[in-house]
């Protein structure tokens, strides 16, 4: 690989990935929507997280600053909600408004996930623990998710 970029490997076309992003520095977190349309990159060395629009071969175009704030992993509720981590968890509306924030008290939270049977419990990995927290609100399916396959019953 080239570099720290966002990639795609299309389907059939053996396994070199094509870059179809390389307006960020450091892309770390990043989840597409629910209706694949769109897909947020946290670049975590420029502190921001954009949205792309997902063409239909793929390839981004778009980008669109959404939140303020990288983060090192990321999920999105069946809201569009967006869930960053870094010092807890920092929820944000789908127009990027901050709207609640989970502390946790460690150094870092790194990942976050929403898992259990019906998804309506929020994992979160930190520095020294993984904490799982009831939501009323019900997560996207993650299967690159480890707590979710972990914690199905």
């Amino acid at each position: 690989m080239e570099g720290q970029k966002v990639y795609y490997l299309p389907p059939g076309k053996g396994k070199k990935p094509v870059v179809v992003a390389d307006d960020v520095a450091k892309p770390n977190g990043i989840v597409g929507s629910a209706d694949g349309r769109y897909l947020y990159v946290a670049d975590i060395e420029r502190n921001k997280t954009y949205r792309y629009t997902i063409e239909s071969n793929g390839k981004l175009s778009g980008q669109k600053l959404v939140i303020d704030q990288g983060s090192d992993g990321m999920t999105l509720d069946d809201k569009g909600n967006i869930y960053l981590t870094g010092k807890g968890v920092s929820i944000y509306s789908p127009a990027g408004l901050l709207i609640g924030h989970i502390e946790v008290k460690e150094p870092w939270t790194a990942n976050v996930c929403f898992g259990g049977k019906d998804r309506t419990d929020l994992f979160i990995t930190a520095s020294t623990a993984i904490y799982r927290i009831p939501m009323r609100t019900k997560g996207m399916f993650t299967p690159s998710c480890p707590a979710f396959s972990v914690f199905v019953k």
